[in-house]
């Protein structure tokens, strides 16, 4: 599953880098397909800190793949893997981008900050974590205090 969003998300930023250089496409209602860059972290926050961005996303990856090993179900695996790849993703812009340390994004609302395949891949990752977390909490366990 991680590599299936960083691959989706670097193609699409790519292709969001071609084409969207010098217009906005308008997709429908509030939506539209608009070229930005993003130094930060969330909304902007942290923007021109660069290097302890890398180092927090760096440790936070290491510290997800490391959770991720124990984690019961299926749908949890799904999940780590969508934040994984997404974390990645990101981070991969950071990186190897020639854009200064900023991710590149592209999906705007007139009521949301513009974000990328990574940024939605990690917050439904997290949605569907914690939902299959709370699943696999309520199942009855098999094998204890059976007599």
């Amino acid at each position: 599953m991680a590599a299936a969003v960083v691959c989706l998300d670097q193609v699409t930023k790519t292709l969001a880098v071609e084409q969207l250089a010098h217009h906005r496409v308008h997709l429908i209602g509030p939506f539209s397909l608009a070229l930005s860059y993003n130094s930060g972290v969330a909304f902007s926050i942290g923007s021109g800190l660069t290097l302890p961005i890398i180092l927090v996303a760096v440790v936070l990856i290491l510290a997800v793949a490391w959770f991720g090993r124990g984690v019961p179900t299926m749908g949890g695996a799904i999940a780590i893997g969508m934040i994984l790849g997404g974390a990645i993703g990101n981070l991969s812009d950071r990186l190897f981008r020639g854009h200064h340390g900023a991710v590149v994004d592209f999906l705007a609302s007139t009521f949301w900050p513009t974000f990328n395949v990574a940024d939605a891949s990690i917050v439904c990752g997290s949605i569907l974590l914690g939902l299959s977390l709370l699943v696999a909490g309520r199942a009855p366990r098999q094998g204890r205090g059976a007599s």
